[in-house]
């Protein structure tokens, strides 16, 4: 008898459950014998062994279903050495949590962190398999992560909402979109829904050049400019800044965030009827796009074929459209950045989009 668990950890997003539906069913049509226990809430239903017996059943009809049906917690990976607030050591308890279920192997569904754990848990002796999870495709080794696609519709469809007010208006709309550290998804969404300006955390702006932009638009014609903005995009003074100087300015930060803080720039240096948009964990949420449940399927079935060969250590990704196995330690700790030189930044200025550089 072959006995699996899994857990999905992190953010949620779409297409989770896509990808546990296609490990769970590439393993039951190769094999009839098999336990499958599902840790509830991320790393948390490990440590404190919180878990439930799946079967089949409980994998049929979720191929369209947002979420994920075994729920999803953050448990910092800088934490995991540290014990809990009773003094339990969480990495022993979550390997005696797996040796006291007799597991063969553990299914991990998850981006960064969730990678580095997965990875500490393999140092550790624990036969692990993930699958990359991620709204912000930011995950080293994997030209896709599961999740990207749905966020970016999503983000999308917000910006192409707001063209339609910010030109009856004549306004400045500035869309807030997810990404605290790489800018893929903004990048995306807003070359996807012809933004003018696109912020994101590799390039750090001027408001000058964002000013100058705007200030363009406006002799060419245009009565509205459409910025979309990273949660973590960052002015080109602050970049400056170390990692010191900068969390204690963010101690007394008078905005909610960086898209308030250039609204009222864009309001004082330029003088013009500025307006922000946040559509936050919508972009997490719903149901899979049609791209997002193929890819995650097919992520899952090879998971599942590294499960039936033996073979674990390795995160499934996807390479030049051929699902691959990546070493799990060349994953951990390693965040696929936007270049500034990168061909699709090259081509978006081409099309005229500002990046505030």
């Amino acid at each position: 008898m072959k006995r699996i668990g899994m857990l999905t950890s992190g953010g949620d997003c779409q297409a989770l459950n896509a990808a546990m539906r296609g490990v769970v069913k590439s393993i039951l049509n190769a094999e009839s014998d098999v336990e499958i226990y599902g840790f509830l809430d991320g790393y948390k239903g490990l440590i404190y062994g919180n878990f439930r017996m799946l079967t089949g059943h409980d994998f049929s009809g979720i191929l369209t279903k947002g979420g994920t049906i075994l729920g999803s917690s953050r448990t910092p990976f800088k934490l995991m050495r540290e014990p809990d607030e009773n003094g339990l050591d969480k990495v022993e308890a979550m390997k005696q949590n797996y040796y006291k279920l007799q597991l063969d192997c553990l299914v991990i569904l998850g981006g960064n962190g969730t990678h580095k754990t997965a990875n500490l848990l393999r140092e550790e002796g624990l036969n692990i398999v993930t699958l990359p999870k991620t709204i912000d495709n930011d995950l080293w080794g994997t030209d896709m992560t599961f999740g990207f696609q749905s966020a970016v519709n999503i983000a999308t469809e917000a910006i192409d909402c707001i063209h339609t007010t910010a030109a009856s208006h004549g306004r400045v709309f500035i869309v807030e979109v997810m990404g605290h550290k790489v800018g893929w998804l903004t990048l995306n969404a807003g070359m996807a829904s012809g933004a003018d300006i696109i912020l994101i955390p590799e390039i750090p702006y001027s408001i000058d050049s964002i000013i100058n932009k705007i200030d363009e638009r406006i002799q060419n014609g245009s009565r509205f400019t459409i910025l979309a903005v990273a949660e973590g995009a960052i002015s080109k003074e602050d970049a400056k800044l170390s990692k010191k100087e900068y969390k204690e300015k963010m101690k007394n930060y008078p905005f909610p965030s960086v898209s308030y803080e250039l609204a009222q720039q864009i309001r004082e240096k330029g003088g013009y009827d500025v307006r922000v948009t946040v559509p936050g964990h919508t972009q997490r949420g719903g149901s899979p796009c049609p791209y997002d449940r193929v890819f995650a399927s097919r992520l899952g079935s090879e998971a599942g074929k590294l499960i039936l060969n033996g073979e674990y250590g390795f995160m499934v990704g996807i390479k030049n459209r051929e699902i691959i196995k990546v070493p799990l330690e060349e994953v951990a700790g390693k965040l696929k950045m936007v270049s500034p030189d990168a061909s699709i930044v090259q081509e978006a200025k081409m099309l005229g989009i500002c990046f505030g550089d």
